[in-house]
């Protein structure tokens, strides 16, 4: 393995691995995704110019591939075998627990999303790229990217809201039928 290409692999598989999994790559096929990814990456470093920033060069790459992931899905049947372990409870599991029922709600507003919108949050809310990053990512003007990070957030904001109003009108239900 090179050492630029190891240097590369170091510095962005963690980038490359969030963006394949809000790409709809499955949990169970992340690994061989991002394998995948760096194979390209690893065939076209020497093509690579520079005029973009890795990380654009990178996206792209990974978008493609989660694009064929999500193709294939449909094809694979896998049987799960064996039992999954009992977890045991932990000081602090009710935060723990509240943050990852947070974090399934905000994914779900994120799967529900135009997938313009999605890639411009992801982008500059998860990954931390500029507004500038996130505009040459996605080769659209800046002034565009901006407007669908704003749109983005008032939807996500918008779903919670409706979440959190629906959680408490069933509540108040189940109090009322006690």
């Amino acid at each position: 393995m090179s050492k630029p290409f190891q240097e590369l692999f170091v510095a962005h598989a963690q980038f490359v691995w969030r963006v394949l999994r809000r790409h709809g790559v499955a949990e169970r096929e992340l690994e061989d995704a991002c394998q995948e990814v760096f194979v390209v990456v690893h065939r076209r470093l020497a093509e690579f110019d520079g005029r973009a920033a890795v990380r654009t060069w990178l996206y792209g790459i990974a978008v493609r591939v989660a694009s064929d992931a999500r193709r294939r899905a449909h094809v694979r049947r896998e049987r799960l075998e064996g039992e999954v372990a009992e977890q045991t409870v932990v000081e602090g599991a009710f935060e723990h627990t509240a943050r990852r029922e947070l974090l399934a709600l905000a994914e779900r507003a994120l799967a529900e999303m135009a997938d313009e919108k999605r890639e411009v949050f992801a982008l500059y809310e998860l990954d931390g790229l500029t507004m500038a990053e996130v505009a040459a990512s996605l080769e659209i003007a800046e002034s565009t990217a901006l407007s669908r990070l704003y749109a983005a957030r008032e939807e996500i904001q918008r779903y919670l809201r409706a979440q959190q109003g629906s959680t408490q009108r069933r509540a108040y239900a189940e109090r009322k039928t006690r």
